[in-house]
């Protein structure tokens, strides 16, 4: 692919490199060098508990040693299960350091949720939040799970609201109920692994192609998978978020609000490698709150803020409720859904800042493509493909002709963010990785300028809050109900979170139905973003000649009720 083959090169803001330098070193380094460059800056903001570089770089080397000792080395894969925290950061860099593979969880996932990951990941090592700690315990001995560290994320909070949090009165304690539960039996508490001595400088630091995550997606088939990616894969993504912003050097007063959990892959790569490798001062939060947003907006303004559509509406809501000025913010990225140019324009009339619209997959590290920061942007489409990415759209008939401009069809792309592969599923490696492009299932149109917008979905994924959700999956919970013969889960369009996610029945004869006690059941089972807002019961399930339920057909005959209702 030549520079006339990429028109989006000519709309790149001003000093913006069209390449990125081939990455030869591996995430360890990456911290090693933020941490000598810039020892006194604050690294971590933990609602008002400040973590210095130097002192990040200590606990990491001492988790490391702990680690090691305890039969964690190069390759082994440790489960991470924990919400934004100062011992995320420390726990995914400590096993980066002994070439180790982290795998992000959900620390909200239900007892089935997390028991399908570990079944396919295999990890006998886990690191989990204290509150939740005893689900990873009880999972069944035949996956085992031999270590289990357990971190009391109270213990990172500033001094005066871990005093709060232990006052007799009833706002105290259901606020630590929240977030603390009793170390359980059998559990290491994460502290012990601190008192550790540094690890040795003998002990070998992974290569820039070894395996450094496995991140749960979805995928283009709508069966969750790990997305396996390198370290490569990682820092080029940090990098090429570096050379979108050309003119913001390292180590300069940096803030980075981490209000998306960084067990998501857009949190982790602009939290966990891009905050880090500019020396930045990542602010974490342990679950959005637009009231804990706003009062560390007043310490220290944001200047990336990272964010879904959904967020980003409930906090400027709450900042105009509460009179607090968002003046400050200098940049807003988008990701995860569509973001309606109205929000555009009330977010940069509230800050003063740019709110621009990115686009991504887990596969892909996750950022292909983001909207220049000039007057250039383009409210609407997901903007232009980042430093050393080439993108395509081809006929969805034959993925090899091209279309022209203006012409819809697959999106496909290539770049040094893109994945090696599906953990263990070589076959569904094979259906989306051809010579080095990537399938991304998606359906877009690349005006002559060379922005791209994404027009409809080849997979049949939902994208609710900016999360995905597998249909596959909830059919299954909903399914294994009383009563339920049949299943199809759908996304049908909501203002708040782009899709909720919507399930369509048929009940066995003579069973009653009863969606609030479904919904209510399912909660057992399924997370709760992924628990079908609305449950509808249809005399049957339309479906093809083998006998496979048309979701985009129920799909429509949802909306057709919903209009008819309207």
């Amino acid at each position: 692919m030549t520079s006339a083959d990429k028109p989006w090169l000519a709309h790149y803001a001003p000093r913006v490199a069209p390449e990125i330098p081939a990455v030869t070193e591996s995430l360890p380094r990456l911290i090693e060098r933020t941490v000598t460059d810039f020892p006194n800056a604050v690294a971590l903001d933990f609602l008002g508990a400040e973590t210095r570089y130097r002192d990040l770089g200590e606990q990491i080397d001492r988790a490391a040693e702990g680690l090691r000792k305890l039969g964690v080395k190069r390759g082994d894969r440790v489960a991470l299960v924990l919400p934004n925290c100062p011992e995320h950061i420390v726990a995914f860099y400590a096993v980066q350091r002994l070439g180790g593979v982290v795998v992000e969880h959900n620390p909200l996932y239900t007892d089935r949720e997390l028991r399908h990951q570990f079944e396919d990941h295999g990890a006998r090592f886990a690191i989990v939040w204290q509150k939740i700690a005893q689900k990873v315990l009880d999972l069944p001995d035949d996956l085992a799970v031999g270590v289990v560290v357990s971190v009391d994320i109270t213990q990172g909070l500033p001094a005066s609201k871990r005093f709060a949090m232990n006052l007799p009165v009833k706002a105290a304690r259901e606020a630590k109920a929240k977030i603390w539960g009793p170390l359980p039996r059998g559990a290491m508490p994460w502290e012990k692994l601190l008192k550790n001595r540094r690890i040795s400088q003998k002990v070998p630091r992974p290569e820039a192609s070894d395996l450094a995550v496995i991140q749960y997606t979805s995928g283009t088939t709508g069966t969750p998978k790990g997305a396996m990616l390198t370290h490569a894969n990682l820092i080029a993504n940090a990098t090429q978020c570096q050379a979108w912003i050309p003119d913001v050097k390292r180590g300069t007063g940096i803030v980075v609000y981490a209000m998306l959990p960084v067990f998501h892959a857009y949190g982790l790569t602009l939290g966990l490698t891009f905050a880090m490798s500019m020396g930045a001062r990542l602010v974490l939060f342990p679950a959005f709150d637009p009231d804990l947003v706003l009062a560390a907006h007043k310490r220290h303004p944001a200047t990336y803020l990272p964010a879904v559509p959904p967020i980003i509406d409930r906090l400027l809501t709450r900042a105009q409720e509460k009179k607090v000025s968002l003046a400050g913010i200098t940049l807003g990225v988008s990701g995860g859904m569509a973001l309606d140019v109205s929000l555009i324009e009330k977010w940069e009339s509230a800050t003063g800042g740019f709110l621009v619209e990115g686009y991504g997959l887990s596969e892909t590290s996750p950022i292909l493509m983001i909207n220049p920061l000039t007057d250039e942007r383009h409210a609407g489409s997901i903007g232009l493909p980042v430093s050393s990415t080439d993108a395509k759209i081809v006929s969805r008939d034959d993925h090899e002709t091209e279309q022209p401009p203006g012409e819809p069809g697959e999106l496909m792309v290539r770049g040094p963010q893109v994945f090696s592969g599906y953990w263990k599923r070589p076959e569904e490696t094979a259906a989306v990785l051809r010579d080095g492009w990537f399938r991304t299932g998606d359906i877009a149109v690349m005006d002559e300028r060379g922005f791209f917008e994404i027009v409809d979905r080849i997979k049949e994924l939902i994208i609710t809050g900016g999360f995905n959700v597998a249909p596959s999956e909830v059919e299954e919970a909903v399914v294994a109900l009383e009563g339920v013969q049949d299943a199809a889960a759908v996304g049908l369009p909501d203002p708040h979170s782009g899709e909720k996610v919507v399930a369509a029945v048929v009940m066995a004869p003579g069973a009653p139905f009863d969606p609030v006690a479904m919904r209510a059941a399912l909660r057992e089972n399924l997370t709760p973003y992924k628990v079908p807002r609305e449950i509808v019961q249809l005399d049957e399930l339309p479906r093809n000649m083998i006998g496979k339920v048309l979701r985009k057909k129920v799909r429509e005959q949802l909306l057709q009720g919903e209009d008819q209702q309207a």
